[in-house]
């Protein structure tokens, strides 16, 4: 399988993302620079996390306007697999290829901590390779990761299971403690409707290794990579 990385100007999360999938997976991974107009000859795009453009006006306001952005949105129409990582998913609902918004951390603190997220379904791209209702330890690194939307679109990703992610506590339970963020309904990460694009905060990229206190973060990108063998 081959992922391609965007790489803008702030982002530093490209290379924990190429590690993880070429130097521990085995996969083909190529940096894509945000100026490029194509996508073409890759099975996945990962829009990794960082600081794209400084977090000038707002997380992911200006990195939507990239060229490479244009190409992704095709790409993803196609049905090509499209995984957003903290900066990654601000610039996808910025980009309108996700609802919602990620506004200030209610705390109003940068958080770079462990957390743990409940699998809320594994028969999308992202999850097959996890057990319904696992808790994955995933770090996070944030000050604005508090995922918000309008109570309609709340109910109608509630109702089509388009969240596969909350902030959990180690034993799967769902709690306000749990929430480094404020996130409403606990949510850690969401799909969009056709299930081929995923934005969540919590990095799996950190989390690819025992040394580094999980590898529950394969799961994520193994699924991806089965999801490309059998497409």
């Amino acid at each position: 399988m081959r992922f391609g990385i965007l790489v803008f100007p702030g982002t530093w999360s490209d290379t924990d993302c190429h590690h993880a999938v070429n130097g521990v997976l085995g996969q083909e991974a190529d940096y894509v620079w945000h100026k490029e107009h194509s996508v073409a000859g890759y099975d996945a795009i990962i829009v990794p996390g960082g600081f794209s453009y400084g977090d000038y006006l707002r997380a992911g306001a200006i990195a939507r306007f990239s060229p490479v952005m244009s190409a992704v949105r095709d790409f993803a129409a196609a049905g090509g697999l499209v995984i957003g990582i903290c900066n990654g998913f601000q610039i996808l609902c910025e980009a309108g290829l996700l609802p919602g918004a990620l506004r200030r951390n209610g705390h109003l603190e940068y958080r770079c901590q462990w957390t743990h997220l409940r699998t809320e379904r594994i028969d999308t791209p992202f999850s097959t390779r996890c057990r319904e209702g696992q808790s994955l330890a995933v770090p996070v690194s944030h000050g604005e990761g508090n995922y918000y939307a309008d109570d309609a679109t709340i109910t109608q990703l509630e109702e089509q299971g388009r969240i596969l992610f909350r902030y959990c506590e180690p034993n799967g339970a769902v709690t306000e403690a749990a929430n480094p963020n404020g996130s409403v309904s606990n949510i850690a990460g969401i799909l969009n409707e056709r299930r081929n694009v995923l934005g969540m905060m919590p990095h799996p990229e950190r989390s690819c290794e025992l040394l580094l206190g999980s590898d529950d973060g394969n799961l994520i990108f193994g699924s991806m990579i089965d999801a490309g063998a059998n497409r």
